[in-house]
């Protein structure tokens, strides 16, 4: 259920993080029986990690607290629409709810504009502006077979 408090938390979080000048104006946390048990902020310039972004930050802070790499019965507050980078990133870690505050035309307002990143997965692979070949498909379908077959496997 949202709780405001943990979104004004995340808020001040990100103007922090300006004022700090550790990067872009955006934070994360993570909630779990209406505690936060992990935050992060964008920190992409102070550490030269393009994946840097807030709600990856506090995905990897919380899995390691749960010592899991799914974030059930979580709840994550961001300040910002998450970008197809989080957003992909939040599938694969399941959280019960995510709550954000600016919406993804709001952060393109101010520069971080993702929707390019949305276009171009309509594209073709060899139309992208990065452009993507495919290659020895049937050598990497060996392995993904030996996954297949393998009985002990984690799923995820």
């Amino acid at each position: 259920m949202f709780q405001p408090i943990f979104m004004k938390e995340a808020i001040e979080l990100s103007r922090k993080n300006i004022s700090d000048g550790k990067g872009g104006p955006f934070a994360a946390l993570i909630v779990r029986s209406g505690k936060v048990i992990a935050s992060g902020t964008n920190v992409v310039t102070s550490t030269n990690d393009p994946t840097a972004h807030a709600e990856i930050v506090a995905i990897r802070e919380a899995c390691r607290v749960l010592h899991s790499f799914q974030l059930d019965g979580c709840e994550v507050y961001t300040t910002c629409e998450p970008c197809p980078m989080c957003l992909g990133a939040l599938y694969w870690a399941r959280p019960n709810k995510v709550y954000f505050g600016n919406a993804r035309d709001d952060a393109a307002r101010i520069g971080f504009d993702d929707l390019f990143i949305y276009e171009e997965m309509e594209h073709a692979f060899a139309e992208r502006k990065i452009p993507m070949v495919q290659m020895m498909r049937e050598e990497a379908l060996t392995v993904f077979r030996e996954w297949e077959a393998k009985q002990d496997k984690v799923r995820y």
